[in-house]
């Protein structure tokens, strides 16, 4: 007799076929992973009588789910997700109660209806919570993500009848309070009420639930504690973040607690100086976007397995317990936008296990501890917005994990070249050196180095840290990054995403044309610096580029034409440099401002011109006026007519004031006059010599 079928992942497609009802001996049924379409029929099902399993994940089946499936009388698990079912779904009450249904995997389909036990479905109406007293071998209830009001009329203690429900999801529901009848539910190990809208206070009667060790009430509207009581708790994971949460950290004993994460809320105390006793065998405490204040507490460093501490965006302050920088197990620490200062001249373990240090955002001093580079697994290291005083980090080019190094804003010095240092960053894919007092060439070789910044990849992940043991702890790395003269999060931090920043430094000598071999760079970032000659024509082959900014530095030459194969740069700013001609006229030049142009003085054509012809050439006035404004002078001209009104002025003020020069003018006005009319010499001689007398003898000479 045949009860086992397995034909999962065998690309099969059409219809199931009818010939399955006469299999009337089978326990176990699997047709998962195939292409089987059209609807169920609910005589396929009837005399099925001894299904235990059944899975139809990952059709095309469409249609309606028949009830006689929900009524064989010994099925345990029914698993149709990620299908296309539509229509209704049938009412609970016409579930028998002698059911042994336990696992119900209906999520990801387009059921509708009024009563429906799934998630991730277009559901409106009610959900009838006393429906679920008929299916007493329910072990887990899902009905996240969708717009079912839940229906708790006539719910009791009568829960207690459910004896096998340890798991209730409930996310993304519209709840405003909690569901009473969850309390008298005696073996809940799981409740996830994320997403809704409850507001108030936790009740106390959450903490007394003795087998729930998950509980998830993050993204709600809650505001304070109830008194927690005196007692031990078995919680394994506590997430409360982004609610509304006031006054102190609440700490009590839980020594099974793995997730401890309070962020996003608003509390203001500080951190309780024996928090590491309460927590001994926690992996992740988060604690971050809060107001907490004081110091961070060294109990901390107590905790033996700890491989997250996020304690960012807080009123911290004071000096970084040396003793984060020895945990073996320690992973993260993220203490980002506090106001911790001193130095950071630690010495990091031998054996350190960071992949992602944030200190950015502090007022921390000093030089970097060269024994950084025991880190060797380090994939994010942020020290930007600090007063750090030290040369480039060259010694850490031997950590080939990282792909995030954030210097910007402190006071760094020298050139970057590194040309004795061993070792590459093959997977960077972040640099960020910007407002900081390097100098020096870039050096192109440099440049090819990165790897990650030549390569098109197809494949966008996360950069997160996640525990390899494959427990539920993880963590998404992000940075603040300027983009398109914009500051921003870059919350999720995706391994295509490329940035290089050099801006605001003291840079010099011509922008390598290796640069353009990075051909997955999103952001370029060159401004402020010292550059010289011409833009190189091979930045064209940044196909990926979207942001392009070479402004304030000493270019020359004409804008690439080559630039306006650039199809996806949506901001350019090449102003305040010495380029000249016309901008290159495309449809993607045309959509810059008048603004990524100036301050090129001979550089001409739309948006700076209405026209497109090469304006006059206008040196810079030297009074500081604005060589683009209305009033410009051309003194091209300006310079022609003040040189013939000089001469001129010249001449008759000769002629007026100085009489040895009058004479010697006149005589020779006359020969010249004579010379070209000789015969009026000979008629008028007499008349024009007695003038010549008459004139020499009112001044009081004789002439003979």
């Amino acid at each position: 007799m045949l009860s086992m079928i397995d034909l999962s992942f065998c690309n099969f497609y059409g219809s199931i076929p009818k010939s399955m009802e006469n299999l009337r001996h089978l326990h176990y049924l699997d047709m998962s992973e195939n292409k089987f379409s059209g609807s169920i029929n609910s005589t396929h099902w009837e005399n099925l009588v001894e299904l235990m399993f059944v899975s139809l994940e990952y059709n095309l089946l469409d249609g309606g789910i028949p009830l006689s499936m929900f009524s064989l009388p010994l099925l345990q698990t029914l698993m149709l997700s990620n299908n296309k079912f539509l229509h209704q779904f049938h009412e609970f009450s016409s579930v028998s109660s002698s059911n042994q249904l336990s696992s119900l995997f209906l999520d990801f389909n387009n059921l509708e209806g009024p009563f429906l036990s799934l998630s991730s479905n277009n559901l409106e109406g009610s959900f009838p919570l006393s429906g679920l007293q008929k299916l007493r071998n329910l072990v887990f209830l899902d009905l996240s993500c969708t717009s079912l009001f839940i229906d708790r009329t006539g719910t009791n203690s009568s829960y207690s009848s459910l004896p096998r429900l340890v798991t209730v999801i409930l996310s993304s529901t519209k709840l405003r309070t909690f569901p009473d009848f969850l309390k008298y539910l005696p073996n809940l190990g799981a409740l996830d009420l994320a997403e809704n809208q409850i507001h108030g206070e936790i009740p106390n009667w959450i903490w007394g639930l003795k087998f729930l060790h998950y509980l998830n009430i993050s993204c709600n509207s809650l505001a304070s504690f109830s008194p927690l009581p005196n007692l031990t708790s078995a919680l394994s994971v506590l997430d409360l973040h982004s609610n509304q949460l006031q006054g102190q950290i609440p700490v009590f004993s839980a020594p099974t607690m793995l997730i401890l994460d309070y962020s996003r809320n608003n509390l203001s105390s500080t951190i309780p100086t024996n928090i590491g006793e309460f927590l001994t065998t926690t992996k992740l405490v988060s604690l971050s976007s809060n107001n907490l204040h004081g110091i961070i507490p060294r109990s901390l460093c107590n905790l033996s397995t700890l491989e997250i501490l996020d304690l960012s965006n807080n009123s911290l302050s004071g000096m970084i317990p040396q003793c984060l920088t020895t945990m073996k197990t320690l992973a993260v620490l993220n203490l980002r936008r506090n106001n911790l200062t001193e130095n950071i001249s630690y010495k990091f373990d031998e054996h350190c296990s960071l992949e992602t240090l944030d200190l950015s955002g502090n007022q921390i001093k000093g030089r970097l501890p060269k024994s950084l580079v025991s880190c060797t697994k380090l994939v994010v290291l942020n020290l930007g917005y600090n007063q750090i005083m030290d040369t480039f980090p060259c010694y850490l080019k031997s950590i080939s994990t990282l792909r995030v190094l954030v210097l910007r804003s402190n006071k760094f010095y020298g050139g970057i070249g590194c040309p004795s240092t061993n070792g590459t960053w093959p997977v960077l894919q972040i640099i960020d050196v910007a407002h900081n007092n390097f100098n020096g060439e870039l050096p192109g070789g440099l440049l090819t180095t990165w790897k990650a910044m030549k390569d098109n990849k197809a494949d966008a992940n996360r950069l997160q840290y996640e525990n390899r043991a494959g427990s539920r702890v993880y963590y998404q790395d992000s940075v603040t990054i300027v983009s398109k003269d914009l500051t921003m999060d870059l919350v999720k931090i995706l391994t295509i995403f490329t940035a290089i920043d050099f801006s605001g430094n003291k840079f010099h000598g011509q922008i390598p044309e290796e640069i353009g071999e990075l051909k997955s760079l999103y952001i370029l970032n060159f401004s402020n610096n010292a550059f010289t000659g011409e833009i190189p024509s091979s930045l064209s082959n940044l196909g990926n580029l979207e942001s392009l900014d070479l402004s304030v530095n000493n270019l020359n030459g004409q804008i690439p034409p080559e630039f306006s194969e650039l199809h996806f740069l949506a901001f350019l700013n090449l102003s305040t440099n010495h380029l000249v001609g016309k901008i290159p006229s495309s449809t993607q030049f045309s959509t810059f401002p008048k603004s990524s142009f100036e301050g090129n003085t001979d550089l001409w054509g739309p948006p700076l011109t209405a026209h497109d012809r090469p304006p006059m050439s206008s040196p810079p006035m030297s009074n500081g006026s604005d060589p683009n404004s209305g009033s410009e002078i051309n003194w091209d001209i300006l310079s022609v007519e003040i040189g013939y009104f000089v001469g001129l002025g010249v001449v008759i003020g000769s002629l007026m004031f100085w009489e040895r020069w009058r004479n010697w003018y006149y005589e020779a006005a006359e020969k010249m006059f004579f010379k070209m009319l000789p015969h009026l010499d000979k008629r008028n001689g007499n008349q024009i010599r007695g003038r010549r007398v008459y004139r020499n003898r009112s001044k009081g000479k004789t002439v003979k």
